[in-house]
This record gives C-alpha cells, sequence and structure tokens, in this order.
C-alpha cells in the first residue's frame, strides 16, 4: 500500500475497504474508505459509493463526511455528511494533495 504524501492524512489501511453507514431514513449505504484528512482541528473521512454499476476501486464522485465521535483510541466511530460547499472545496483540495500519490484527479 502507498502511501499519502502529508502529515495531516489518513490513508486507507486496506485499499478497496468498504463500510456499510446508515443514513437518516435507516438505508444502508456502501461506501469505500479513501482517506481522512484533517483539516482545522476537525477530520473529515472521504468516501466512494459503492454501486453494482460502480464497485470498489473504482471511480466517481467523493463523497464527504465528518468525524463527529470517536472511540476510546481516538478512531471515528460516527460521521455527518457535510453539506458546506466552501468546507467541501477546502477540505478536498487538502485531500488532492495529500492522496496524489494514491489516486489520479480529474
Amino acid at each position: 500500500m502507498r502511501e499519502g504524501s502529508a502529515p495531516n492524512f489518513c490513508p486507507p489501511i486496506m485499499e478497496g475497504a468498504v463500510y456499510e453507514f446508515e443514513d437518516e431514513n435507516g438505508d444502508v449505504l456502501e461506501l469505500e474508505f479513501l482517506g481522512l484528512v484533517i483539516h482545522e482541528g476537525r477530520r473529515y473521512g472521504f468516501f466512494f459509493m459503492v454501486t453494482e454499476e460502480e464497485p470498489a476501486l473504482s471511480s466517481g464522485e467523493v463523497v464527504v463526511l465528518e468525524v463527529t465521535k470517536v472511540d476510546e483510541d481516538d478512531q471515528p466511530t460516527e460521521f455527518e455528511l457535510v453539506e458546506d460547499e466552501a468546507i467541501i472545496d477546502e477540505v478536498y483540495e487538502d485531500f488532492k494533495k495529500a492522496a496524489k500519490d494514491l489516486y489520479d484527479f480529474a
């Protein structure tokens, strides 16, 4: 596994790792974890929605979730969808810089 190139970036431990999340409607979503960035003291996870048409390790739109709760080992346990476009733009730029050796960005 290649490593990210920034101290504020945590790459996935394993490529193609998919996690299930339950949305506010109770629907289960499968999201591939792409990495986590620390930005201004907050943690943001970057995910790719996995479907039959777009399986893990493919490409598409990135979903940004903010870590809202961690466990006793400081590992994320809860996330919330980031809807503020200005924050998304800022953290996505950080993610692109940190993950440039892992992913191709169009």
